[in-house]
């Protein structure tokens, strides 16, 4: 009765107060997972001695019916015979091995009932299990985000912390002082030599300015002709 009374616990048992009372929730989770496990273990071995004891028995009832098939035609042949004290004899050991393979037969019955309350158990506590395992998933993932948290905000709230911002705004600094050289270099060069593409359009610009001047100097030529005619 310890395995059942025990089971029917674990059962019954209400997991949300468990873990509220609980100084370590994942810890106690822990623990009912393994009395489960254990606990399943027992009933499953319970189920498997019990059910190899109504096997027995049962090889039993058939030997004990055949010997009360024995017992009978004994009893025939001594009665034919005129033997009727034989016979009666016969019978009698016939009565004790029908009365053995009845009481065999109700224990039997008895052991079905053991056995469809440890599979209703089994069930049970496989389905209380799983219940567990995932409270344990939750819990551990609660206590990953918590624990997160809790580092995040001790980073955040360290010295090391504004260190290392102070670097990054250092660094930025240095980005900004970099980029304004390279601006006030490209600068310099505009105002100095011209490049070999600058040179390049100042020519095509004095062609430009030398067609406009010759086309100017014909303009002339033609007006200082009519003033001579």
């Amino acid at each position: 009765m310890g395995i059942f009374s025990r089971t029917r616990d674990i059962i019954a048992a209400n997991f949300n107060d468990m873990l509220d009372k609980a100084d370590d929730p994942a810890k106690m989770i822990r623990m009912i997972i393994l009395e489960m496990e254990e606990t399943l273990v027992e009933v499953r071995a319970s189920a498997a001695r019990t059910i190899a004891d109504q096997k027995e028995m049962h090889r039993h009832v058939v030997k004990l019916d055949r010997l009360q098939a024995d017992w009978g035609e004994k009893a025939q042949l001594a009665l034919s015979k005129d033997r009727e004290d034989l016979a009666r004899a016969a019978l009698v050991e016939k009565k004790k091995a029908g009365d053995m393979a009845d009481q065999l037969k109700q224990e039997i019955a008895v052991l079905d009932d053991a056995l469809r309350a440890y599979e209703e158990d089994i069930q049970k506590l496989q389905h209380r299990l799983r219940e567990a395992r995932s409270r344990q998933t939750a819990i551990a993932a609660r206590l990953e985000s918590a624990e997160n948290r809790v580092k995040l905000r001790t980073l955040m709230s360290t010295e090391r912390t504004d260190e290392a911002l102070a670097r990054f705004d250092q660094l930025e600094r240095r980005v900004d002082y970099a980029e304004g050289r390279a601006e006030a270099l490209r600068i310099a060069d505009q105002s100095g030599t011209p490049s070999l593409a600058d040179e390049i359009a100042a020519l095509a610009g004095s062609d430009k300015i030398d067609e406009e001047l010759e086309e100017m100097k014909r303009a002339l030529g033609k007006d200082g002709a009519s003033k001579e005619d």
